[in-house]
């Protein structure tokens, strides 16, 4: 257990070790009117800065609280090793050279672990780390340039990649940054663990994390608890989509379930939003800082061109946000201010009746931001500020900013072009309570991101991931008759069937179960594949030819009583991921489950509120639900199967590799469900 971070990221002393990069630590720390001791260790300056170096960490004053370490990888870990003795806050390892460099350095793995070992309880930063911006104390642990002031309160960015965070320093968007911290390696501490504390500053409004990865999901599960009940959003860029699965399948499960589908579902559950680019990240954390949380999806969009008023309405149709219909009693008075030739709509094209008429601009937008919308958008692109007069923008600023006072909502103005909303402009937007977006996708990727993140939180915070690890011992294929067996304890239906080892016997049991029947080779995974199944078999003679026709590929033979057509088919499986451990799929299934890429990813444990509603979102649900006139199908007996198959994994869950079930049949309502095939993997 390390010490607290708090020492670290707000100090009042500051130590830096090394040349060049440590005397630009001190060059941004006076830049900034840090107000604490720093104190340069060199071995043989006598001063940098003006500020008298020492020779040694013993030779310090005291403790430092921080420390930047920009020494060679060897020294380094000399270095922390004395720091850690003497009680310091904690240190930024700057040199490269460690894990991350393991291909080109053979020691790169013992000297990381060496580095972690001489820290002892004592945080670290990195290794091959810049280090962290706090910009509300003007304390900086960093050897570079930044684009960023001081300011009072605002929002944390957290990244592994000090170059990401640089290029986030150089915004021009109006967002406030009071932090910004690089976790390199996170060889001792990781994100999660700086997200936590820089969390429980109350000057910072909300987080933003860019995760290549996740450090530790225990941590990132703190996180999400303490930024509820502080009530302060987290949102991730989390990259790695073209990230597989590391597993050797048999299944159709683990194609379902990549990697960055469990990222989604593991975010999704613990209430952290999630975007797709840093533009979004960065236009996100500017809604939430102003706004926190949006109450629903629900959004408004005025302009003062259809072709613009197309563009939002075309943005949204990818997106869960919703352009609710008007209220009528904001007809009226949107009638009243705007005349006759406009078409009062949601988005709505305002024409120019308005324009540069700051008392008519602010009752349109008055009453379309009375409609009770989460958020309230107005698209504005300025005029270039070298060439034209931008007077009239200015007075729609005002507008907006007067309506969204009049009215108690939340307002944003929207450039659809980036470069079209001058930074200065931002600025005065936000300390006006408007939020200034910079794009179209980008706006509504954040109100979606904000709405998401509210309507998480707007549910029981979830039980615990499940934590338990992988047992020992390689993966044995059970049959289709054992997999089926081990499910119906927990209550999953599965058809009458008999375990036959010759075409005889298999005969045999399709005159006791009665016909129709269904004839499975055993010991083959991917049965249709094989031509290993045959269905609908009337005959005794029908089920010897079939049996005969795969007895190349089959071990053995199970005869089931053949079930009625369904309404649907559905797959639910299971499988273990590196990092969340077992999570379940529930998709269209049947021979279309890839073709038709349909499903959710449930982490575990889960309950039948959260596979309904995963059920729910899948398009097969049209079927579910009596597709033109079809019967509906039991979804009733369909949550209760997937719940069954979830609590079978939960139970066995350090030896469960991969599940199967694919398909479910889904009979009309009433009728209930039955399990026509099953795999199943564990480590003996």
């Amino acid at each position: 257990m390390t010490r607290s971070l708090d020492r670290l990221i707000r100090p009042r002393s500051i130590a830096v070790f090394g040349g060049k990069e440590a005397g630009r630590v001190i060059e941004q720390c006076d830049k900034m009117g840090f107000a604490g001791d720093i104190w340069p260790v060199h071995p043989t300056k006598d001063e940098i800065h003006g500020r008298r170096c020492y020779r040694s960490v013993a030779e310090l004053p005291a403790a430092p609280d921080a420390s930047f370490v920009g020494v060679n990888r060897n020294l380094t870990i000399e270095i922390i090793r004395e720091l850690s003795a003497r009680g310091a806050g904690g240190a930024v390892c700057y040199a490269s050279g460690f894990r991350e460099a393991v291909t080109e350095l053979a020691d790169g793995d013992e000297l990381q672990k060496a580095l972690v070992a001489a820290a002892g309880d004592m945080p670290i930063l990195g290794p091959n780390c810049y280090g962290f911006i706090n910009m509300l104390d003007g304390a900086l642990m960093w050897p570079d340039q930044h684009g960023m002031v001081r300011i009072e309160r605002g929002v944390a960015v957290l990244t592994q990649s000090s170059n990401i965070a640089c290029n986030i320093s150089m915004q021009q968007r109006g967002l406030p940054l009071a932090y910004i911290l690089t976790a390199g390696n996170q060889a001792q501490t990781g994100l999660c663990d700086l997200a936590c504390a820089v969390l429980e500053d109350p000057r910072v409004t909300a987080v933003g994390l860019h995760i290549e990865g996740f450090d530790s999901i225990a941590a990132l599960e703190r996180l999400a608890r303490r930024a509820r009940e502080l009530q302060k959003p987290v949102v991730t860029l989390k990259v790695g989509k073209s990230e597989q699965a590391q597993l050797a399948t048999v299944s159709h499960t683990a194609s379902l379930a990549g990697n960055d589908a469990v990222s989604s579902a593991l975010l999704s559950r613990l209430g952290i939003g999630r975007v797709e680019t840093l533009p979004e990240l960065l236009e996100t954390l500017k809604l939430l800082h102003l706004h926190g949380p949006l109450a629903s999806f629900d959004i408004s969009s005025m302009s003062c061109s259809g072709g613009e008023a197309s563009l939002m309405a075309d943005a949204g149709v990818k997106r869960k946000v919703v352009y609710r219909a008007l209220r009528e009693e904001q007809r009226l008075p949107l009638r009243e201010s705007l005349g006759q030739m406009v078409t009062i709509s949601n988005p709505l094209d305002y024409h120019t009746f308005v324009w540069g008429n700051r008392e008519k601009q602010t009752e349109a937008f008055t009453a379309m931001m009375r409609g009770g919308y989460a958020l309230n958008l107005i698209v504005l692109d300025f005029p270039r500020l070298d060439r034209c007069d931008a007077s009239d923008w200015v007075t729609t600023c005002h507008a907006v900013i007067d309506a969204a006072r009049a009215a108690g909502a939340r307002a944003g103005i929207v450039a659809s072009m980036g470069e079209n909303l001058p930074e200065d402009t931002a600025l005065m937007l936000m300390e006006n309570g408007v939020v200034p977006f910079y794009g179209i996708e980008e706006a509504l990727a954040a109100a979606e991101a904000a709405a998401t993140i509210g309507a998480l939180w707007a549910t029981p915070l979830p039980a615990p991931l499940l934590n338990v690890a992988a047992a020992d011992g390689e993966p044995v294929t059970l049959t289709e008759h054992e997999a089926k067996e081990a499910l119906a304890a927990f209550g999953l239906p599965v058809p009458e069937g008999r375990v036959a080892e010759t075409a005889d016997e298999a005969a045999d049991a399709a005159e006791a179960l009665g016909y129709p029947v269904v004839l499975k080779g055993l010991g083959v995974a991917h049965k249709t594949e094989a031509g290993a199944v045959k269905l609908n078999l009337q005959t005794r003679d029908a089920v010897l030819e079939a049996a005969s026709a795969m007895a190349g590929v089959a071990s053995g033979y199970l005869v089931e009583k053949m079930v009625a057509r369904p309404v649907a088919e559905l797959i639910v499986g299971a499988m273990r991921d590196p990092v969340a451990g077992p999570v379940l799929t529930v998709g269209a299934g049947g021979i279309l489950v890839e073709l038709l890429e349909d499903s959710a990813l449930l982490t575990l444990p889960t309950d039948e509120t959260a596979i309904r509603a995963a059920i729910s979102g899948l398009k097969v649900a049209k079927l579910l639900n009596g597709y033109r006139g079809g019967p509906p199908g039991d979804v009733d007996a369909l949550v209760e199967a997937v719940a069954s198959a979830a609590s079978y994994v939960v139970s066995n869950a350090s030896i469960v590799d991969e599940l199967d079930i694919n398909p479910i049949m889904v009979l009309a309502g009433g009728d209930g469900v039955v399990a026509a095939d099953a795999l199943i993997r564990l480590r003996k």
